[in-house]
């Protein structure tokens, strides 16, 4: 037996030229279709002939077929289409963009209901009509159909755009034009190509297990992680970019140093609160009701905890600011507590490096290349007093003759790696590097410049500290760096979310680990613009973080940005209000505008009950 026939539904169908050209190809059956009945179609100048073509070689041909309700004209073991064209759909007559819009919004509804589930949608429309970047001029969007955020309605994205080249198919003649036998003006056409999305994020609350002391505690998943939690991107039978950066650094770092992987589970929660990183960069968590762990469990974790300050300063920084020392328990925002502890069991061998990797959680503000959760690699290494320049030098050099290669199976072009002295960094610190700060003091930034950003991105950092053992002959080197940061970088990701997304095409592209240019699955995805003003609380000041926490919750993560449009303080009584403007685009899945707008509605809400705010 062969593989199954692909069965391909054609609407909308003037004489019946274009699905003749289709007809025949190997392995395919072709439902042929329009919306007039056989009288009115076979009237048609060249139809009779292509209706008869059709029917000699197999396939179906149905009159009288509704766009907006397939579901209707077909049976229930005959809706699985893997292909539904429509050529220049049209409601007829002199319709405004208004009305062929809403044909098309019916059309995808329709649409959802008899495409099998990896299925494309073929739409063609003349040049201008789609309202993309591929049309050439582009109309005012007012002035399009709007089709990407008219498919993103019912759960499509454009994957593809091409031009359509009527002349490449063999007897194609264009009709159809306002329902008469004219043809519409194929010139600078486009073929616009859709696809399924991944169905919207659950909302349900999620609880995960972790280890913490000697027992197994459940907490409640705070809700901008729910799909973050146990993805596994590091683990051996993952083929995530990732997992496949952070061998080859392995790889080649155990080169150079006897190398040992710390492979035990880290927990992810700690107790109590870092020392210098303020209360708002941290995801606090609540056990599970019963779940505390002894008192004596609790001590040793606590000073566990507090390894932070052993890297840098101990500063009581955030306490002066007034940052208060809320709940106990926290997502761990870095690996180097579980370094220190290692080293302060004496758990290691001088001039071994340990290699530390995981997720690590830090509130921060929405941006591109701004991740509330990433995978960091730690790799920590004691050496003798005075050699720590030497080999601070050649972790770098070694981190960088592995990017290279790396880059060079991807592009060709070669990435720019810097290590740049802390007191003289000439990058802006992004969101990591300025967290990293945050943890302890820093001797140098690693940075990675790519085309058109030579100057760089901070991708690691390098700190050294004595240690805390009795001998001061040994210094500790750590490097901690930004996986998911070097992966956007090497592979032309442009926004973290995607390394997240739950649509299998993503992974499809890096087979076996081998790394690529990345190409989206999802084109010019539609975005929405809503604004959001109120009144701050007196004698308070603004968390933004929080604002821009609370924004990723309620949106899971549509929100790309949030800009502050107006501060507004009240002659009189003194009493400020803030303008916002945040703005909803996916990068992955489709987004529709009343999804969009229920999102906001919904953040309103929840900053109003978390934030104490005023709405305007």
């Amino acid at each position: 037996m062969g593989p199954p026939l692909r069965r391909l539904l054609l609407l909308g169908e003037g004489n019946f030229s274009f699905s003749a050209a289709l007809c025949g190809a190997q392995g395919t059956h072709v439902v042929a279709t329009c919306y007039e009945s056989e009288e009115e179609a076979t009237g048609r100048e060249g139809a009779a002939r292509s209706i008869r073509w059709l029917r000699d070689r197999g396939a179906e041909v149905l009159f009288s077929v509704d766009c907006t309700k397939l579901k209707e004209h077909f049976l229930p073991g005959e809706r699985e289409f893997d292909r539904i064209y429509f050529n220049f759909p049209h409601c007829g007559r002199k319709a405004g963009v208004v009305k062929n819009r809403q044909l098309l919004a019916r059309f995808f509804h329709s649409c959802t209901e008899v495409l099998a589930q990896e299925g494309e949608i073929h739409v063609a429309l003349c040049n201008g009509q789609g309202g993309t970047p591929a049309d050439q001029p582009r109309r005012e969007w007012h002035n399009s159909w709007q089709i990407v955020a008219v498919a993103a309605g019912a759960g499509f994205i454009l994957s593809e755009i091409h031009p359509f080249k009527a002349e490449t198919i063999d007897g194609y003649k264009c009709t159809g034009y306002r329902s008469q036998d004219k043809s519409f003006c194929v010139e600078g056409a486009l073929n616009h190509i859709f696809t399924r999305s991944t169905a919207p994020l659950c909302s349900t609350p999620v609880s995960c297990k972790t280890q913490l002391g000697s027992q197994k505690v459940s907490f409640q998943v705070p809700q901008v992680l729910v799909d973050k939690m146990n993805r596994g991107f590091l683990e051996e039978n993952s083929n995530h970019p990732v997992r496949t950066i952070k061998e080859k650094l392995s790889a080649g770092l155990s080169q150079v140093f006897p190398l040992q992987n710390i492979s035990s589970c880290l927990p992810l929660l700690h107790q109590g609160h870092p020392n210098g990183v303020c209360h708002s960069n941290i995801f606090w968590v609540s056990l599970s009701p019963g779940e505390a762990p002894s008192t004596e469990e609790m001590s040793q974790e606590l000073a566990n905890t507090a390894l932070f300050s052993h890297f840098g300063q101990d500063t009581d920084q955030n306490v002066q600011e007034g940052c208060p020392i809320p709940k106990q328990f926290y997502l761990r925002p870095s690996l180097l507590p579980h370094a220190q502890a290692i080293i302060k069991k004496r758990a290691f061998s001088p001039g071994t490096l340990q290699v530390l990797s995981g997720p690590v959680f830090r509130k921060c503000r929405i941006s591109p290349h701004s991740m509330p959760v990433f995978h960091e690699m730690l790799v920590v290494l004691a050496v003798s007093r005075d050699t720590e320049n030497s080999c601070i030098q050649m972790l770098v050099d070694n981190i960088q003759t592995t990017m290279n290669s790396l880059h060079q199976g991807v592009s060709g072009v070669k990435p720019s790696i810097s290590l740049q002295e802390a007191t003289s960094l000439r990058a802006e610190l992004n969101d990591f590097a300025a967290l990293e700060r945050q943890l302890g003091e820093i001797q140098h930034f690693l940075c990675v410049g790519t085309e058109p950003d030579p100057s760089g991105s901070c991708v690691g950092v390098i700190r050294t500290a004595p240690d805390e053992l009795k001998s001061h002959e040994l210094v500790v080197v750590s490097a901690s760096l930004n996986l998911d940061l070097l992966a956007m970088l090497l592979c032309g990701i442009s926004d973290w979310r995607m390394l997240w997304t739950l649509d299998r095409r993503f992974l499809r592209q890096f087979p076996e680990g081998d790394l690529r240019l990345f190409k989206s699955f999802s084109l010019y995805p539609p975005s929405y613009v809503h604004d959001v003003s109120f009144w701050v609380p007196d004698g308070e000041e603004f968390d933004e973080v929080a604002f821009h926490t609370l924004a990723r919750g309620v949106s899971a993560e549509t929100v790309i940005s949030i800009q502050l449009r107006d501060n507004f303080q009240q002659p009189g009584t003194g009493r400020r209000s803030l303008c916002y403007r945040v703005t909803f685009q996916s990068c992955d899945r489709a987004l529709g505008c009343q999804e969009a707008a229920e999102m906001q509605l919904h953040f309103r809400q929840e900053i109003q009950q978390h934030l104490g705010v005023t709405l305007r």
